[in-house]
């Protein structure tokens, strides 16, 4: 971290550039200039330049291009306005390869979820995430600091699968840079398993191919069932040549996540958000229609990055323990996850992503 402050003292030969509403290609000298946009009436009694464009809209069942980006040069920050469901998708595709690198309902990109669309943008609820790469701050601005290398072609699309129209405010900052070559490329995948089927576990990636670094995981858990402590799960690392057996096996699900014994203090889960890991969302039941208990969890392996040379699969058990029986007792609950790494290209395709039911929570 201190070479990266230091390194702010570098002078460099990239290009800073930046894409908004504003300004939708990036190009030097053209932000600001709409004279058509979804501030036009706002702004009208005061003209180009005062705020025209500050979102664009993405209709209901339309796929709409956020940055098409030609050229050698790094995404450095993302900023998006809170969306509201999971069926809001965003992929991020490189150097002109078909099929996406990124994968994801936009929310559960920066580790958020569980969000009810409520009539007033104000209201809460609201979990603060405060970490190196991703930041969630008031009200649900959600950010990224991924570095995210390209060298051909960089295209970012938005999907929008509700049943609603809906506006997107955005920002996506980058510079037109020389690649190192040793540089890989960024990639988030999200997968949900609900319920989590007995005695198996939830695969939070798996046909990875290539070489590469893993570097995160975001899961999200909704608790069906009889409660007790449903936490005891273990996160194993499946690397290059390992078959039933993984190379790296933790110990529990809140001790992977940087916690210990349950996030239980003086009797209630307890949250946190720090640079590298946190448990900072927790949703309890209301005593009427929100009856199940819901968390979301960061782990960000960015000072300890999980290398593989050919493959990778990464598993976590749904895993509880029963108190009055002092045993452990597998669990059938709601388990969602992204999984974000760096790899070489070409990657292997995903896979057919989550239809609309197969996302949406109650």
């Amino acid at each position: 971290m201190l070479d990266k402050l230091l390194g702010l003292a570098m002078l460099k030969n990239g290009k800073s550039r930046a894409i908004t509403p504003e300004n939708p290609t990036g190009e030097p000298g053209k932000g600001g200039m709409a004279t058509e946009g979804t501030g036009a009436k706002r702004a009208a009694h005061l003209g180009q330049g005062w705020k025209i464009s500050p979102a664009i809209p993405i209709h209901a069942g339309e796929t709409k291009v956020l940055a098409d980006i030609a050229g050698e040069g790094v995404i450095q920050s993302m900023w998006f306005s809170d969306h509201q469901a999971r069926q809001v998708i965003l992929r991020i595709y490189w150097d002109g390869q078909e099929h996406p690198s990124v994968e994801c309902p936009l929310m559960e990109f920066f580790a958020y979820s569980w969000r009810h669309k409520t009539p007033d943008p104000f209201k809460g609820p609201f979990f603060q995430l405060s970490s190196l790469p991703v930041a969630v701050n008031p009200n649900r601005g959600f950010n990224c600091f991924w570095p995210m290398p390209f060298r051909k072609h960089c295209l970012i699309t938005l999907e929008n699968r509700t049943d609603a129209d809906m506006r997107c405010f955005y920002q996506i900052n980058y510079s037109l840079e020389s690649v190192p070559e040793e540089a890989s490329y960024f990639h988030a995948y999200f997968r949900r398993t609900n319920p989590v089927p007995y005695m198996q576990d939830h695969v939070i990636i798996d046909n990875l191919e290539g070489r590469g670094q893993y570097v995160g995981t975001a899961l999200f858990v909704g608790l069906n069932g009889m409660g007790n402590w449903w936490g005891e799960g273990e996160v194993k690392f499946f690397i290059d040549d390992d078959s039933e057996f993984p190379t790296i096996c933790g110990t529990g699900t809140e001790d992977y996540f940087g916690g210990c014994y349950d996030w239980d203090v003086d009797g209630k889960y307890t949250t946190y958000t720090t640079p590298f890991m946190g448990m900072h969302q927790l949703i309890q039941p209301d005593g009427l229609y929100q009856i199940q208990q819901r968390f979301s969890m960061y782990r960000w392996h960015i000072m300890d990055p999980i290398r593989f040379e050919k493959r990778i699969r990464v598993t976590i058990q749904d895993l509880g323990w029963e108190i009055q029986s002092v045993k452990y007792r597998p669990r059938t609950d709601d388990m969602s996850s992204v999984a974000y790494w760096y790899q070489t290209l070409p990657s292997v395709p995903f896979g057919k992503f989550p239809e609309n039911e197969e996302l949406i929570y109650i």
